[in-house]
């Protein structure tokens, strides 16, 4: 089956490396072969194979009626998001690795391809290779998934792994992972939780059935992680993880993006480097974990690539229009984020000791160090620790997945 692919970046050569690499395994395992016919860009690659097939023009993509699968992998919500509507509308399936149009336009996408006869797929946009969503919505049919949290961006995870390990602080790791090219020149989407967000916002609104929007899910980046909050976390045994959390209780809804202390007990504590995980909590299947490459060049190709497959094999077989939206525009039920409820290690100056013993109440106090008081709170809710928190020097406060 001829199929294009949009972008010819890292994902997009990536993509095309795959297809022509693994040309036969794909064959045998899809019962139906790719052939690249079209790849679209902006820009000239001379001397790469790719000049054969390379185009300017989506026209040529559109107008091909050998072309019956396309790859996105350009980004943003721009041309992106013109050009796979449009595809969609030609009766040609799209798959993608951009979180930021599934997260934003998802549903509405899903819709376009259903009335056309089409598939709108996006196992890269979440967890680069690591197959996520396919197993969620199918796999996982029998449960009600309650509970999953995530490390869901694979810069902040090396970031804070450099921190936990070398006893490096944020600028200098921040730094390291730029060098190695495991952060962009501005890291801002990563550092800030950005990207994490788009993609809790895709998993929670798979896992409700409901549109989950980036406005409701909160999020917090690593910016203020600092060195001596990893030697408080080593001192409860624990680690400093940016997690997508996400809990399902009583048809609402709750999602957030943080840092928290990860304690040595917790399957996500051993995720280090650019390494992404998912422990999912089903109300049947208990605890199950997920874990690989987050990112980078071929293993999200390689999620691309199997949507790909998948798609061409349901358009060879006439059974693209059996496709179900993942999640529908209702906007879930999303708990107020003053009513999430967690525990916390919170740093305040010494001198506020006696404040925050008196407004904090059930503490547990960590090993002092000098000039700071450091506690862990109970679990309470956000508006709660607002209020004990308000009139106190805070130096520092992260959320726990654990409670002593």
């Amino acid at each position: 089956m001829k199929v294009a692919i949009l972008g010819y970046g890292t994902v997009g050569s990536g993509v095309y490396e795959v297809i022509n690499t693994n040309k036969e395994i794909i064959a045998k395992k899809a019962g139906v072969g790719l052939e690249v016919a079209h790849v679209l860009d902006l820009r000239d690659f001379p001397g790469d194979p790719v000049e054969k097939v390379l185009t300017h023009d989506i026209n040529d993509i559109l107008n091909d009626p050998e072309v019956k699968v396309v790859a996105e992998v350009m980004g943003g919500v721009g041309a992106a998001l013109r050009f796979t509507r449009a595809a969609l509308e030609a009766g040609k399936s799209v798959c993608t690795s951009n979180k930021e149009l599934v997260a934003t336009h998802g549903c509405e996408l899903m819709k376009v391809a259903l009335e056309h006869g089409c598939r709108y797929l996006f196992e890269a946009s979440v967890g680069g290779g690591i197959p996520l969503i396919r197993p969620i919505m199918t796999a996982l049919h029998g449960d009600d998934i309650v509970h999953m949290k995530s490390i869901l961006n694979g810069t902040t995870n090396y970031i804070l792994t450099r921190m936990s390990e070398a006893g490096a602080g944020f600028e200098e790791s921040l730094l390291e992972a730029q060098q190695k090219g495991y952060a962009e020149a501005d890291p801002t989407a990563d550092i800030e939780g950005h990207d994490a967000m788009r993609k809790t916002s895709i998993l929670a609104s798979i896992l409700e059935g409901k549109y989950v929007s980036c406005e409701n899910v909160h999020t917090e980046g690593i910016s203020a992680v600092t060195a001596a909050d990893f030697k408080y976390a080593r001192k409860l045994h624990a680690g400093v993880k940016l997690l997508s959390v996400i809990t399902r209780e009583n048809g609402r809804v709750s999602a957030m993006v943080a840092p928290f202390l990860v304690r040595e007990d917790n399957e996500l504590y051993g995720v280090k480097g650019v390494k992404n995980a998912s422990l999912i909590c089903g109300n049947a299947v208990g605890d199950i974990m997920f874990y690989g490459s987050g990112a980078g060049k071929l293993p999200t190709a390689s999620a691309v690539v199997a949507d790909m497959a998948e798609a061409a094999q349901c358009m060879a077989e006439m059974s693209a229009a059996k496709q179900v939206p993942a999640w529908t525009e209702e906007p879930a039920d999303v708990v107020p984020f003053d009513e999430y409820k967690s525990a916390s290690l919170v740093r305040v100056e010494a001198a506020d000791e006696q404040a925050a013993r008196k407004s904090f109440k059930e503490i547990r106090e960590v090993a002092p160090s000098e000039g700071e008081f450091a506690f862990l709170t109970s679990v309470m809710t956000e508006k709660d620790y607002v209020k004990a928190a308000e009139g106190l020097n805070i130096i520092s406060r992260i959320r726990t997945d654990f409670v002593d």
